[in-house]
């Protein structure tokens, strides 16, 4: 790894429906995947998610978005970095994952447990995400990924 990770802790102003964003620059290096992830899951407040959903979903989701954003949408550029805001709110916790690259269409990516596809190791990031999470969205330029988990 090449520099440090800081994260970038916000109270929301009373009154607003999110009540703390967190917010984290990650160098295009797979390498800063799981310090990321373990930042990220140690700066939500304890008790939103159950601990089954943070110890697995929330990392496991924000791990796989990070390493597709780093892997493929910024290409393992060092010059570009993925940016990942997380708003935590009282129902729910929505992660942003938004990367430097070209984007991508996700309705073209074809479903994995199609017979044809198999044997194949690619195309897997998308479907785990949407049985990791409650909601999967993308921009409509496709370099931005919001996960949304319901608390509880």
């Amino acid at each position: 790894m090449t520099g440090p990770l800081h994260l970038d802790i916000r109270r929301a102003a009373a009154g607003g429906s999110v009540e703390l964003e967190l917010r984290l620059a990650v160098p295009s290096d797979l390498a800063y995947v799981g310090p990321a992830v373990e930042l990220l899951a140690g700066g939500l407040p304890r008790g939103l998610l159950s601990p089954r959903r943070l110890r697995f979903n929330f990392r496991t989701a924000v791990a796989e978005a990070l390493a597709n954003a780093i892997a493929y949408g910024n290409r393992g550029d060092p010059a570009r970095s993925v940016e990942v805001r997380v708003e935590v709110a009282r129902d729910r916790v929505r992660v942003h994952v938004t990367d430097e690259g070209e984007g991508f269409d996700p309705a073209r990516v074809p479903d994995p447990t199609l017979p044809e596809r198999l044997e194949r190791e690619d195309g897997r990031g998308l479907f785990v995400l949407r049985r990791l999470v409650d909601h999967v969205a993308f921009n409509a330029r496709g370099n931005s990924v919001c996960l949304t988990l319901r608390a509880g």
